[in-house]
């Protein structure tokens, strides 16, 4: 099963997941502005990707404006706390399939390495 991090207002989000379904996959659509993922999870995701929760932060958000993350320290576990709690800034979609991969499908090239 292929699971989807998915915002629908998002285009990029939407396109991403269009493109799963259409591909014949069976796909678990979490919405993760209501859903965000805990601690322990946006970690995994985020060894899954090989990146910092700095890297998969949306910084042109307002929110991550107010909250100054251009210039704030990165430490890691501060920032996944942040994310958790602001899922907004969480770059999208995030897509997690059954052999333990894990990709930011922000175009749609990404999706063509999948099996």
């Amino acid at each position: 099963m292929t699971t989807v991090w998915h915002n629908p207002r998002c285009s990029k989000s939407r396109a991403a997941l269009t493109a799963l379904t259409d591909s014949g996959r069976q796909v678990t659509v979490r919405r993760y502005l209501d859903d965000p993922p805990t601690p322990a999870e946006l970690s995994e995701v985020l060894d899954l990707l090989g990146l910092e929760p700095w890297d998969l932060t949306r910084m042109g958000e307002d929110r991550a404006v107010e909250l100054g993350l251009a210039t704030a320290e990165r430490e890691r576990d501060r920032w996944i706390a942040i994310l958790v709690a602001n899922p907004v800034l969480i770059q999208r979609p995030i897509v997690l399939t059954e052999d333990g991969r894990a990709m930011v499908a922000r175009d749609p090239e990404t999706l063509k390495d999948l099996p």
